[in-house]
């Protein structure tokens, strides 16, 4: 089945809000996969992870110690200290551990499960060590003594039941959610994961976006520049915004102003695509590659639709599908921060519905604006370069679109409306925050 644009007229200014609709009604989540806990890191979970036993699943020591009766060292104390016979000892993922009697402790590590009999645990520098001293800082090892046990041990300080001793479920329950549908997995959440014995794990991927520059004046970092040429930043800006919003970004080198190339570049890439950003090419003049060579596509080939916006940067974009399987492509336009403020704006919010997650993740606060904006266009949403801090917002570098030194040094954007032509100094703005 053939694809279409909207049946809005391709040839009126759209609005922000209208192209973003349409966008994000195009969009469907990726399909889930199962993944190994390494490899979901990033990913959306797709099902509720409830526990299936306890966490710790036994009670343990939370010190290095000995593992005691509180009735026996109640009254214990540096001038009269509790002397005990150290029955053994008790290893995190040793055996079966001693009994602990009256009269009696086992000395025990972190982590080691509470032995039978004992009701708390005495850290190590609250005794001698078992080695006839002063309060010790070390658990060295002891030969058994002829009774088998490990000598004996001086408690200098007495230790209510339950010091010391995490108690079983005391993190989580059997039964309990670990983590709801929805969650990000982050390090903390893998390591959860990991501890109530999960090793894969239900998710949508990560999406793999490939994001490629057009422009037969594109030179890599690096490279000497010839006359005429500039550096390719756009391929590493959008990248890195990629990441950023939490996709796998696979960066293409230059393409050059050549229609067909940039077409057979596409369908190479479309095979490890769950979205595709390219940036230049879709404005009005003689060298607009991505229009000439995506303007006239049918059937299987997908269908995108240029348009221009009523915002200010990055007034024409282009949007579409392309392939068998449909895979979204954003054209954006080429100055860096069009590219950038496009991204922010369009392709953000579609990488994160890919994903299964609320499209919009950034803050919009309320912000003084420190100076007058004097000159921003009737009928376009401008989006200015701006430094928040404190409740307070001032623009970074002016209005033009090539300013990429301006933006590396902004952590805000300053939204003008479409109705507001200037905004004296001192009055309150939307402001998005970038980090």
């Amino acid at each position: 089945m053939t694809e279409t644009a909207s049946p809005v007229a391709a040839d009126r200014l759209w609005s922000v809000d209208e192209h973003l609709a349409d966008i994000l009604g195009r969009i469907r989540p990726l399909e889930p996969i199962e993944l190994q806990l390494l490899d979901a890191q990033g990913c959306v979970l797709v099902e509720d992870v409830t526990v299936p036993a306890a966490l710790p699943p036994f009670d343990n020591s939370s010190m290095d110690g000995y593992a005691v009766r509180a009735a026996d060292v109640e009254g214990a104390s540096e001038e009269f200290p509790v002397v005990l016979r150290v029955v053994g000892d008790v290893a995190a993922g040793g055996g079966e551990p001693p009994a602990v009697g009256p009269g009696e402790a086992a000395r025990i590590m972190t982590g080691a499960p509470l032995p039978p009999g004992a009701e708390a645990v005495v850290p190590v520098e609250w005794t001698d060590g078992g080695l006839g001293g002063g309060p010790a800082t070390t658990m060295s090892a002891r030969r058994p003594d002829a009774d088998g046990g490990l000598g004996e041990v001086r408690v200098l300080r007495p230790a209510a039941a339950r010091a010391h001793v995490r108690a079983r479920g005391s993190d989580v329950a059997a039964g309990d959610l670990a983590l709801a549908a929805g969650t990000v997995l982050g390090p903390a959440q893998l390591g959860l994961l990991a501890a109530i014995g999960r090793a894969t794990v239900t998710v949508r991927p990560r999406p793999r976006v490939v994001v490629l520059s057009t422009g037969s004046e594109l030179v890599p970092p690096g490279e000497p520049l010839a006359p005429g040429r500039i550096h390719d930043s756009n391929s590493y800006l959008l990248a890195a915004c990629a990441r950023s919003a939490g996709a796998l970004a696979y960066r293409v080198g230059a393409v050059d102003d050549d229609p067909e190339t940039l077409r057979a570049t596409l369908e190479d890439q479309l095979v490890r695509a769950d979205a595709v950003v390219t940036s230049g090419g879709v404005s009005v003049g003689a060298y607009d590659v991505v229009k000439a060579a995506l303007s006239g596509l049918s059937g299987d080939e997908g269908s995108v639709a240029f348009r221009r916006l009523a915002m200010q940067p990055g007034k024409p974009q282009g949007f579409g599908r392309l392939g068998p399987d449909r895979v979204p492509l954003f054209a954006l336009p080429g100055n860096p921060v069009s590219s950038y403020v496009s991204f922010e704006l369009f392709v953000r919010p579609a990488v994160r519905a890919l994903m299964g997650l609320p499209p919009q993740d950034r803050t919009v606060v309320r912000a003084t604006c420190a100076e007058a904006v004097t000159a921003s266009p009737q009928g376009r949403r401008q989006y200015l370069r701006g430094r928040y801090e404190d409740g307070r917002v001032t623009t970074v570098g002016g209005a033009g679109s090539h300013l990429v030194g301006a933006l590396a040094h902004a952590n805000a954007l300053i939204v003008v409306p479409e109705d507001t032509t200037a905004v004296p100094a001192g009055a309150d703005v939307d402001v998005v925050l970038l980090d």
